[in-house]
């Protein structure tokens, strides 16, 4: 026999929190929930209520990289009361407007805007080579910093920015922006009950039929991103893999990396991803698809599929499977279906839908607690940089699994990154 039951979270009263937001009920028709508690987003209160409470008051915030990332940080950041002072860019166009819609002094290099003495922190949405230099640039003026995902393009480099946020008075924190989207709230709170038990092992995918960004962009140039699939969409679900296990020590990584796409003249762009595709360019350097597995300390596993393109369903389909009960959901999205089986009355499954606040954004709940980890005074306890480094070490391990066709240790991968610091 088979149960099903779809949860709606209901508003009934106000929550403290920096920002205005409500208490909300599981009610269910069938079953017995307890009560849970999550939080609208500042879009949403700010239609609902006419205001919102500012917790970025005074920080003055510096965006570099000026494009689709970087606007959107400073529109969260500007909504949750932080004042967008500066942007800097290499491109002119981008620079005036976004002056124009910011009021905010434009520079063409980073160096220039880390100096500003308006920059209290600093958010790097730049292709991946470059976020070192502009991280430890601003690491060094004592700015706070937030770098989009991944922390670098390679393991060392991504070292190189931890070793620069020790000496410094800023905090860094990194855009794993999926990990506070409404699902995973809604995960994260059922985990800390210990409804699922203990949690065994996790299925991540970010699939793209086809969705392969066009050759000759900085996606596929290795220098510029560092790798293909797995470290623009693969990081995002791997992230969330490590983060939902609560991130325990990994032992040991196999994983293989695949270039399948980017030489075909005749590629199928149904969607319309890569415009402008170039079977010919010398810039498609990086992988398209790539299948891990990933074995932690006290057993428990992750396996990973990303893909810009391959002859299958998208699906960004994300399960959880724990002693006592798993979860499903689509990585980023709003809701989350939990199983379970009982015994009651007859031995039965038990499928329970949670439905999410749908203008609960990632993007919007990271910045906001980037902003508190600021106003707090303390280190970020979230999107930590130790944790960035984690998910760099296993990426790197993927990699190297991919290249000697023998898993890898990941104590091996450490012990290598600390030789190389020390002969430097």
């Amino acid at each position: 026999m088979k149960e099903n039951s779809t949860v709606q979270i209901n508003r009934s009263q106000l929550l403290f929190r920096s920002l205005p937001a409500y208490l909300y009920e599981l009610e269910s028709d069938g079953n017995s929930i307890e009560t849970t508690y999550f939080f609208l987003a500042t879009d949403c209160i700010r239609r609902e209520m006419g205001c919102f409470s500012v917790i970025g008051t005074d920080v003055g915030i510096g965006v570099v990289g000026l494009g689709g990332m970087g606007n959107l940080h400073a529109q969260h950041l500007e909504e949750l009361g932080a004042d967008v002072v500066a942007g800097a860019d290499l491109v002119p166009e981008r620079r005036r407007q976004f002056a124009e819609t910011y009021a905010a002094e434009p520079y063409e290099t980073h160096e220039e805007l880390v100096v500003d003495d308006a920059v209290d922190a600093v958010v790097v949405a730049t292709p991946n080579r470059f976020h070192e230099p502009i991280a430890v640039a601003a690491l060094e003026a004592d700015r706070h910093v937030l770098v989009e995902k991944p922390l670098a393009h390679t393991l060392d480099s991504a070292e190189r920015i931890a070793e620069a946020a020790e000496r410094s008075e800023g905090i860094c924190m990194v855009g794993f922006h999926n990990r506070h989207a409404a699902s995973m709230v809604m995960f994260d709170e059922h985990r800390a009950r210990g409804r699922f038990g203990e949690l065994t092992h996790v299925e991540a995918n970010y699939v793209r039929r086809r969705g392969v960004p066009g050759p000759g962009s900085w996606f596929t140039d290795s220098d510029l991103a560092g790798g293909g699939a797995l470290l623009d969409i693969g990081v995002h679900a791997l992230d969330l893999a490590l983060y939902a296990l609560d991130f325990p020590a990994v032992t040991e990584v196999s994983g293989v990396a695949r270039t399948t796409f980017g030489s075909q003249e005749e590629y199928a762009d149904p969607d319309g991803f890569g415009e402008n595709w170039n079977a010919e360019s010398e810039t498609y350097e990086v992988d398209d698809s790539v299948t891990a597995f990933i074995r932690c300390e006290d057993g428990q596993t992750i396996s990973l599929e990303a893909a810009w393109a391959t002859n299958r369903e998208e699906s960004m389909d994300f399960r959880v499977r724990g002693t006592e009960a798993g979860a499903q959901f689509d990585i980023g999205d709003t809701d989350m279906t939990m199983l379970e089986a009982g015994t009651a009355g007859t031995d039965h499954y038990a499928n329970v839908d949670l439905t999410g606040d749908p203008a609960m954004t990632g993007y919007a709940g990271q910045d906001e607690q980037f902003l508190e980890a600021i106003a707090s005074g303390g280190q970020p306890q979230t999107n930590t940089l130790e944790e960035a480094l984690t998910v760099q070490r296993v990426i790197d391990a993927i990699y190297r699994s991919s290249e000697t066709g023998r898993s890898v240790r990941l104590a091996d991968v450490e012990e290598a990154v600390e030789q190389r610091t020390q002969i430097n």
